[in-house]
């Protein structure tokens, strides 16, 4: 075959042989030079990206830093401050601690003395010495009240890893006396430690002013300041450390081997905590941050690879095929056409865009240059219709304001090169729709991408939305109010505007639960949350914080009458009846109110106190509405510790008895004693019963207080009986409220039983009232008593409105009359015959009648001329403390 014809049409097409291989040399470098530009670009955006997230959750932590700092705080003065009013006897180791945080390890409160001797514990340890502590010096050393957050450091109550907080005791004489400490360990501090956020290699600290690491966490790994991942040799550098100090915050990223133990990159961010001297900081592993793109660009590469080998061989195919140049322009076709598809099928907006200047350089808007299919229906425009149209055009109809938002986010992206976020655009003035835009400028031109994120935004918003919102009454809950109310109360405070909160409790909302069901319940909630609504203004807000509690908050509120208003508004919403499908019922409100500022500076302390002065409202007659009273308040708190008081006097064993002896007119002979409780208090002394008696029948532990007194006289009289001499009856005063709630005749049987005594020793006096209450129980109850052998009396009697057919039936073996008879009978002709008839009746039933509160000489005459059987009072005996034996009187004391 002749091949001198190909040769010589090779050697005149030689140059456009040639040309093929300079071209593909110059694709596949530009190529190569999009690719890297491309991943470079990507891992710039993923490092933005890990900078901002450790920022991000740094500031995160600080916030929560700080809120955890203000609670320990808040703890440390609550307990300074029970110290304080317990006159420094305050023990946290007992029943009668605060109880408002957890013993254990994990987080421990205790006290210390002026010497440096801890005094109490949660944790319940020995006393030990920590006058060598740095809070307990700091403490001493300082004058003024302040908070001490100390650097990690051994726990010698726990023996683990803790930091120490502690504010400063003062004594009444102002000098110091020691200091309250909370020893809290590092896992608590970072506990809010988030591995979606940060992943398995992430870190959480806390740095000091002083350049020490207070506490750290890699993943699951908590380290003391004596083993933190932090090197030495990196908090040693001032260049380093400084940087953490110098600014608020930030973001950068470290060299793992000059600052971690693990010698692993991280994006390290930091936040200064508000109020206290210490940084937060959270670090995200370089790692990890960017092992999704290590693949990315990996793929990307071999992709690259083979597109270069593959240009090659199409470069060696287009050499050998060079004069078949309509082929290889069909093949360029086909691979522009398929080019144009895939960038036209594709979701995301692209435009090419074109600064326009005014007269005086700056930029006064853009034009579109160029733009794919998706692109110009975004705007619902066709493509011919956008290229050449101005940014002002397109926008011609929306807000000004808005559109100059617009075109100030288009000059950044020129001024900074690369820029990128989210963007509300209104759509056909009606709704609004949310676009990812990034922008790039390069060689005049700026290339914007636009991605409607609108599905994605509105799932989150009504996530949000759900987030803090009551889903029964469609009301903002008590998650919107913990992050709507502290910030309403800055800016009234900022702007010296008075805030007033109203909790409002429903009244009768249970009965409509009970007789109708919660089904009618839930409807009833929905009515009371529209009467609501319409009570307060439109700029309240009625918010729903459980069960049928509702709160009103009312920002810019002139003075208490206008909060008031609103409260009468309130209180007549509730007026009519409800309608429910379970019937018409009537629901009234019992509304507490309490004002910003002079109520309380933060939401708790306003919440706290408009509760209380609503619990006033519903003790005294409900219906009503009543602001917040401090001293109304206090007086509450301290009825509540008195009840505690009482409480653990019961469990502390602070209660003594007391005998007055009662002795017989004929004889002069001691006949019986009365037992009467005393409360052994540590600091008051011995107290009588009416310092205590009407709390304990109002709280309900005067059952528990009988049944301590029948248990102590029980035994009282089994070690009397013991010591050989004869012994006479004990009476035992009985409660109504006890007599009522308790099974009386039981607790009888099981302490005679219990102490082996003669049921004869035993008499129980009980007061008209008890008789009263309910006659088939009282009845059968005193029947039990008597069958046990105990003798029953009638106490104080004259005093209530006894019933004589009971008094006959039961067959009493005592009347007790009242002192205040007693003291009548030298005054009056008339206390002469009531008692002549008293005496008459109890003797005509078989009954002894004892006169108390005998007095003088007097008294005890009248009384044996009368014929009566005893007498009882400080004319026989003072009541007198139990002792070896029984305090009987000599007969000559008549």
């Amino acid at each position: 075959m002749d091949i001198r014809p190909g040769i010589s049409f090779v050697a005149r097409r030689s140059r456009l042989i040639l040309l093929w291989p300079l071209l593909s040399l110059c694709i596949a470098a530009l190529g190569w030079a999009s690719i890297l530009n491309t991943l470079e670009r990507e891992r710039r955006g993923r490092e933005e990206d890990a900078l901002r997230d450790a920022a991000t959750v740094a500031r995160g932590y600080a916030e929560h830093l700080g809120r955890t700092f203000h609670m320990i705080d808040q703890i440390l003065q609550h307990v300074r401050f029970e110290w304080a009013l317990s006159g420094g006897q305050l023990r946290l180791e007992g029943p009668g601690a605060p109880g408002l945080f957890p013993s254990t390890p994990i987080f421990n409160v205790g006290i210390v003395g002026p010497d440096g001797k801890l005094v109490t514990n949660t944790l319940r340890v020995t006393r030990e010495d920590v006058a060598d502590r740095m809070y307990f010096r700091f403490q001493r050393e300082q004058t003024a009240d302040a908070l001490y957050v100390g650097e990690a450091a051994k726990g010698r109550s726990s023996g683990r890893s803790v930091v120490h907080f502690s504010r400063r005791l003062v004594g009444s004489d102002g000098k110091f006396a020691g200091v309250v400490r909370a020893a809290v360990a590092p896992a608590y501090l970072t506990a809010n430690y988030d591995p979606v956020a940060l992943g398995g290699n992430g870190l959480l600290s806390i740095l000091g002013s002083d350049g020490a690491i207070r506490a750290s966490r890699v993943g699951d790994t908590v380290y003391a300041s004596y083993t933190s991942p932090f090197t030495a040799a990196a908090l040693a550098a001032p260049a380093l450390r400084s940087q953490l100090l110098a600014k608020r915050g930030g973001s950068m990223l470290v060299d793992g081997a000059a600052w971690f133990g693990d010698h692993r990159n991280r994006y390290l961010g930091w936040q200064q905590v508000p109020d206290f001297p210490v940084v937060a900081i959270a670090a995200v592993d370089q790692q990890e941050a960017f092992a999704a793109f290590a693949k990315v660009r990996e793929s990307t590469l071999a992709r690259a690879i083979v597109s270069s080998a593959v240009l090659a061989i199409f470069t060696l195919i287009a050499m050998a095929l060079s004069l078949r140049l309509g082929w290889r322009k069909y093949q360029i076709e086909l691979a522009r056409a398929a080019y144009r598809l895939a960038t036209e099928e594709g979701t995301e907006g692209f435009y090419i865009c074109r600064a326009v200047r005014d007269r005086n350089g700056a930029i006064a808007d853009f034009e579109v240059i160029d733009c794919n299919q998706t692109g110009a229906e975004l705007y619902g425009r066709p493509r011919e219709a956008m290229v050449g149209a101005r940014l002002s055009t397109l926008h011609q109809g929306d807000d000004s304001d808005w559109r100059a938002r617009l075109l100030h986010r288009f000059i950044i992206a020129v001024e900074r090169g690369v820029f990128e976020d989210e963007i509300e655009v209104p759509f056909n003035g009606t709704s609004e729709k949310w676009y990812r835009v990034k922008m790039v400028h390069s060689n005049g031109l700026l290339s914007v991408t636009a991605w409607d994120i609108t599905d994605s935004k509105r799932h989150m918003f009504e996530l949000e939305r759900r987030g803090n919102e009551d889903p029964l009454t469609g009301l903002p809950n008590r998650h919107w109010m913990t992050a709507y109310l502290p910030a309403a109360l800055q800016r009234a405070g900022d702007k010296r505007d008075m805030v007033a909160l109203l909790f409002i409790d429903l009244d009768g909302f249970k009965n409509v639960n009970d007789t109708a069901g919660h089904h009618s319940g839930d409807e009833l909630l929905r009515h009371v949350t529209k009467r609501l609504k319409l009570a307060v203004r439109p700029a309240d807000h009625v918010v729903r914080v459980g069960g049928d509690e509702f709160i009103v908050i009312i920002e810019q509120a002139q003075d208490h009458g206008a909060v008031a208003h609103i409260a009468e508004r309130v209180l007549q919403a509730f007026h009519e009846r409800f309608h429910v499908a379970g019937g018409s019922f009537p629901v009234g409100a019992s509304i507490g109110i309490s004002l910003f500022p002079q109520d309380g500076t933060d939401m708790q302390e306003l919440l706290t106190h408009a509760d209380a002065a609503m619990y006033a409202v519903k003790t005294s007659g409900k219906m009503n509405y009543r602001f917040f009273d401090r001293e109304y308040y206090e007086a509450v708190r301290a009825k509540i510790d008195r009840n505690a008081e009482l409480r653990h006097a019961l469990e502390t064993d602070q209660l003594v008895l007391y005998y007055q002896p009662r002795v017989e007119m004929a004889t002069g002979a001691t006949c019986s004693l009365e037992a009467l409780v005393r409360w052994a208090h540590p600091t008051r002394g011995i107290l009588e019963p009416i310092d205590f008696i009407p709390l304990a029948e109002e709280s309900g532990l005067i059952v528990q207080l009988g049944e301590v007194v029948i248990d102590k006289v029980c035994a009282q009289i089994a070690y009397w009986s013991r010591q050989g001499r004869d012994v006479v009856p004990v009476s035992i005063n009985v409660s109504p409220r006890q007599f009522n709630e308790s099974d009386v005749t039981e607790v009888l049987r099981q302490a005679i039983e219990r102490h082996g005594i003669s049921p004869r020793l035993v008499e129980i006096e009980l007061t008209e009232s008890s008789m009263t209450a309910d006659s088939v129980h009282v009845s059968q109850s005193l029947e039990n008593i008597q069958r046990l052998g105990v003798a029953l009396a009638v106490d104080d009697f004259g005093t209530g409105y006894s019933s004589l057919s009971q008094l006959q039936r039961l067959d009493f073996d005592v009347l007790k009359v009242d002192k205040a008879f007693t003291a009548e009978l030298e005054k009056t002709r008339e206390g002469s015959v009531f008692f002549t008839a008293i005496i008459t009746m109890a003797h005509a039933l078989g009954m002894r009648v004892v006169a108390e509160g005998v007095e003088t000489v007097g008294q005890a005459r009248c009384l044996k001329q009368l014929q009566c059987d005893e007498i009882q009072g400080y004319f026989i005996s003072m009541p007198l403390p139990a002792t070896d034996r029984q305090p009987i009187l000599p007969r000559y004391v008549l």
